[in-house]
């Protein structure tokens, strides 16, 4: 074998090595979509989402978070019902893509805007109204962090799961347009952190 030849197999093992045992680096959209997952990806279903938004009474002058907010369908419908700013939150790239397609195409990208973020760690306090569709220990990890940052007067709206020991103001059970019965409940916040 040729110098040459054996200078270019030793590059190439000393490149796989060095490549299987050094760590990336990783970018900010890798490392959103390794936190953890506060719930599986399950769509609400629009009138549920419609609902929602009643429960939660948004209007024009509200700004609506959706923290695990998949495709951003409420969002969006919250934008285009009502004309309400809405911010949606997801760790998966992917459903940050088809909310930002969905916001385009039914012409609110203006009013709407998505972060690749992990929900633990996003500042809601611009938020008059929080959605959330997580599972029941992800709300309860979540209540102190809302509870805290949340103005006096901010809403929560939940699809399917409580808020640990913090009993809703209201809840709304109804049976949807598939025939499934849903729960959906609602917080006013009061300035008190709940832990």
């Amino acid at each position: 074998m040729s110098s040459s030849r054996r200078h270019l197999s030793s590059c190439c093992v000393l490149a796989v090595v060095l490549a299987t045992t050094i760590p990336a680096r990783s970018s900010p959209a890798q490392q959103s979509s390794t936190a953890a997952s506060l719930a599986p990806y399950v769509p609400t279903p629009q009138d549920v989402v419609d609902r929602m938004l009643k429960l939660g009474q948004v209007t024009k002058d509200d700004v609506v978070y959706d923290l695990g907010c998949g495709d951003g369908r409420i969002v969006v419908t919250a934008a285009k019902q009502f004309g309400a700013r809405g911010v949606g939150v997801d760790i998966d790239p992917q459903r940050i893509k088809e909310s930002e397609a969905n916001a385009k195409a039914a012409g609110v990208e203006h009013l709407v805007s998505f972060k690749l973020q992990d929900a633990m760690t996003v500042d809601v306090s611009p938020a008059t109204v929080v959605t959330l569709y997580l599972l029941s220990a992800s709300n309860v990890k979540l209540r102190p962090i809302l509870t805290k940052q949340l103005r006096p007067g901010a809403r929560i709206v939940s699809h399917a799961f409580t808020m640990g020991d913090w009993p809703p103001e209201k809840t709304d059970e109804f049976t949807d347009s598939t025939g499934s019965m849903r729960s959906l409940y609602l917080w006013t916040t009061d300035g008190k952190a709940r832990p």
